[in-house]
């Protein structure tokens, strides 16, 4: 937040880049994992349910907890905007193909560069949002080297921490009589999630609901970008009916129940905190 504040970058663009791309390494690992070891409902249902996860439970949290107030709307618009072209991608091969190949993680990947150039390229409106707290760390900066070390130390343990939450999922799917396709959605989605759940929580403790909204919108897009593309090129995806028929659907539209009332009203509210976090609870117990 020191350096976003030092280059006049508005917090949702942070959190909509860098925080959500730290926060989406938990679902990129387990979904490769599991794409490469055959569990392909384990690898689009981790995708999907988090993408609901993020929005209806985190999101829907955030504000029913605290209302995120002056939200940068031009930002947000056009990463949501993108993010429902993402889906649009995803539902024709979903449908059309029944199966994400090469073709598929190509286009998504390359939609990745398309959005990391754009967010380079487009500035938000940087209004005046939520005032960081006064216990700023901008002056306990660690040097280069420490955070390149602790960055390969994490990047190990997130890999170790993927291969047995894919492991040990598919063992309860079976011993449960659970379809994988549930297991993926709540159980593995939930826990992929959490990195999100943190970075919501912390956000709000030092007065930066918006990075946590930000962070939200591009964990959701690069769930669709790189946790779907990624396992679509290494090794071929090929999902459940369901999957793409009912999982898929209810993310893009709890998506939308977040969203726009954000871009159209520039805050959040509490009553679509409440309907989110209950249209999550309902979804989960949906699902058994």
């Amino acid at each position: 937040m020191a350096i976003a504040k030092r280059m006049g970058i508005s917090e949702i663009i942070i959190g909509a880049t860098i925080v959500s791309l730290g926060t989406t390494l938990p679902e990129i690992l387990v979904s490769t994992t599991a794409g490469l070891e055959g569990s392909a409902d384990i690898a689009t249902g981790n995708a999907f349910g988090s993408i609901i996860c993020n929005t209806a439970f985190i999101a829907g949290l955030t504000q029913l907890i605290r209302p995120t107030t002056a939200i940068d709307a031009r930002s947000l618009r056009w990463r949501v905007l993108f993010f429902y072209a993402a889906g649009a991608v995803c539902l024709a091969f979903g449908l059309g193909m029944q199966h994400f190949g090469l073709a598929a993680g190509l286009i998504l990947l390359a939609m990745f560069a398309l959005y990391a150039w754009l967010t380079i390229s487009i500035k938000g409106d940087s209004p005046e949002e939520d005032k960081p707290a006064e216990n700023d760390d901008s002056g306990k900066q660690k040097p280069i080297w420490q955070n390149i070390l602790i960055l390969i130390v994490t990047a190990a343990m997130l890999y170790v921490g993927a291969k047995l939450l894919v492991d040990k999922g598919i063992i309860l799917a079976e011993l449960a009589g659970i379809p994988e396709r549930v297991i993926g959605v709540t159980f593995i989605a939930l826990g992929t999630s959490l990195p999100e759940l943190v970075t919501a929580i912390t956000s709000l403790i030092k007065g930066h609901a918006s990075v946590s909204i930000g962070n939200i919108v591009g964990a959701n897009l690069l769930n669709l970008l790189l946790v779907i593309g990624i396992p679509s090129v290494l090794c071929g995806v090929t999902p459940s009916a369901i999957s793409i028929t009912r999982d898929l659907p209810i993310a893009l539209g709890v998506m939308a129940v977040l969203a726009i009332p954000m871009i159209l009203r520039k805050r959040g509210s509490r009553l679509q905190g409440a309907l989110l976090v209950a249209g999550y609870a309902a979804y989960c117990i949906w699902q058994f």
